[in-house]
């Protein structure tokens, strides 16, 4: 799933290194980094711990260092204390809904973007409430199985989306969707 993006110069600089590769992909994940000011990510990307945190040692999927670099904000049914990081990254748990987390993440993000970053029901709920202004998606030639359907029982155009620029490399086709009536903010 994610073979076009892990050889880009963009993977390798986020987690330190350097080299990589250019073009089209590199172009899309340098994009997912550019101006973010704060994300947005669903319990399932934080980790694999479902029901009540058992207790706050685990960090994330990326160790000490994750590669968000400013404030990512949790969605869970559960509250946790907040958890600095190295690197700029600082998770703040959010347990009163999607709304909240956005406005939290907008006051920090100040000027610059949100990154919703996923799993699915994230990217559900944030697409049904309308409040997702553009969405790269990077559809791959990957057979995986059944899994969550991102966008089973929604209607993108009826929800506003329109797919507004399109670019195939030899890993991925990217589709760049974004909302017609947005309010001036970027998600």
């Amino acid at each position: 799933m994610f073979e076009w993006f892990l050889p880009t110069r963009t993977w390798s600089t986020v987690h330190g290194g350097d080299g990589g590769e250019t073009g089209i992909d590199d172009d899309f994940a340098r994009r997912g980094f550019t101006n973010v000011g704060a994300w947005i990510i669903g319990r399932n990307m934080f980790g694999p711990i479902r029901g009540p945190w058992p207790d706050e040692t685990w960090k994330g999927w990326w160790g000490e260092q994750p590669p968000f670099h400013v404030p990512v904000f949790v969605l869970t049914h559960y509250p946790r204390a907040l958890l600095v990081m190295e690197g700029d990254t600082t998770f703040h748990f959010v347990s009163d809904g999607i709304e909240s987390a956005l406005a939290q993440a907008r006051e920090a993000a100040g000027a610059q973007d949100v990154r919703i970053g996923g799993g699915v029901a994230t990217i559900r709920a944030y697409l049904n409430a309308g409040l997702i202004d553009e969405m790269h998606l990077a559809v791959v030639p990957a057979l995986m199985g059944c899994g969550e359907a991102l966008f089973y029982g929604l209607n993108l155009p009826e929800l506003g989306y329109h797919v507004k620029e399109t670019a195939a490399s030899k890993r991925a086709t990217h589709l760049v969707l974004e909302r017609r009536s947005t309010r001036g903010r970027r998600e």
